[in-house]
């Protein structure tokens, strides 16, 4: 069987980062019929790991999270859709994969010696934090999942996953199925740099465009976007390369967006050309761009408007993909139990 697994932090509302890394394809994969089964987690516990004393923040955002999902395309019909700490069995999982895992080897993780930079836990890290490749192994092996979609920052994670799998395997019985990566198919869009032009699209460094902001929020935010410090004046030549905003037209301008919005250009090589040769403004270049994202965010926006209308059928959607998951992961953890010899009883 071909099952996916995917997952975000409700620690707030998604953006157009997340859109492009990861949820864009979700739906895509979903809709595409190739797949047996779609897990879909609302990753709460491990939110949890860095937010402990603010259980608040990661409760509302869970809903945020929900309302994003199902805005975007994603189909309780045809992917579950759960929260992860409905599912117990994650944990007794984790529990015995801990087992599996050095150390050093969690401390050896790029991503996470990354996430722990970027947080500056110093020597104050905590355990829940640290050995989130292995709760992610958990996830990943519960729903028998053989694929995951992920951006190319979190291969690290995927690969330590795959060396868990291929040790309980080896050491008690093979009946863990090792997953595979699926890559954003736009690479050069993965990860989408901020508004302002140094890091990362990110919630806590709060440059994001959110995927629920209104019209007024996006035309805002586009328009106090950092472009190419080197393009002072029309008449100056400009540089693309590591400007954000060519960098989110990457991302979502086609080529109809030219003969609806700027029919003087064909395509987004041609508008690279004038402003790489000098004499096109920067304010010119964002009223496109913004006019491309709204295309893009208003169905999004209006889909939204819909769900929250039925906030309560929204959490019984969450309660019955909750449910349903457990199922599968309760199947997958008698499997672990019986292989290792633990299952006294049976």
């Amino acid at each position: 069987m071909d099952i996916i697994l995917t997952a975000d932090r409700p620690t707030g509302k998604l953006h157009l980062g997340h859109y492009v890394g990861s949820l864009k394809r979700r739906v895509e994969l979903q809709n595409s019929g190739k797949f047996d089964k779609i897990y879909v987690m609302i990753a709460d516990a491990q939110a949890l790991t860095d937010n402990a004393d603010n259980v608040e923040k990661i409760r509302n955002s869970i809903q945020q999270v929900a309302l994003d999902y199902l805005s975007c395309g994603l189909n309780p019909e045809k992917s579950t859709i759960f929260i992860q700490s409905q599912i117990p069995e994650l944990c007794e999982l984790s529990f015995y994969y801990m087992n599996l895992v050095t150390l050093s080897r969690l401390e050896r993780n790029p991503t996470v010696k990354n996430e722990i930079k970027l947080r500056d836990f110093k020597q104050s890290i905590p355990v829940g934090f640290l050995t989130y490749p292995i709760s992610q192994a958990a996830d990943i092996t519960a729903f028998k999942a053989n694929t995951v979609p992920v951006g190319e920052d979190q291969l690290p994670m995927l690969e330590q996953a795959r060396e868990i799998v291929r040790s309980f395997n080896t050491t008690y019985a093979p009946v863990l199925i090792e997953p595979q990566a699926v890559l954003p198919d736009n690479k050069l869009c993965a990860r989408l740099p901020g508004l302002d032009g140094a890091n990362k699209m990110s919630k806590s460094l709060g440059n994001c465009i959110y995927l629920s902001d209104s019209a007024a929020e996006v035309k805002q935010k586009v328009m106090s976007m950092f472009t190419d410090p080197t393009h002072l004046r029309v008449e100056d030549k400009g540089h693309t390369k590591d400007n954000p905003v060519f960098i989110y037209l990457d991302a979502f301008a086609k080529d109809e967006h030219f003969g609806a919005f700027w029919p003087e250009y064909q395509n987004l090589s041609e508008l690279k050309a004038h402003y790489e040769r000098g004499g096109l403004g920067d304010m010119k270049v964002k009223k496109f761009l913004n006019q491309v994202l709204e295309a893009t965010l208003e169905p999004i926006r209006a889909r939204r408007a819909e769900f929250e209308k039925d906030i309560p059928a929204v959490f019984e959607m969450l309660k019955k993909g909750s449910l349903e998951a457990r199922e599968q992961a309760a199947q997958t953890l008698d499997d672990v139990k019986t292989a290792m010899g633990i299952n006294y009883f049976k």
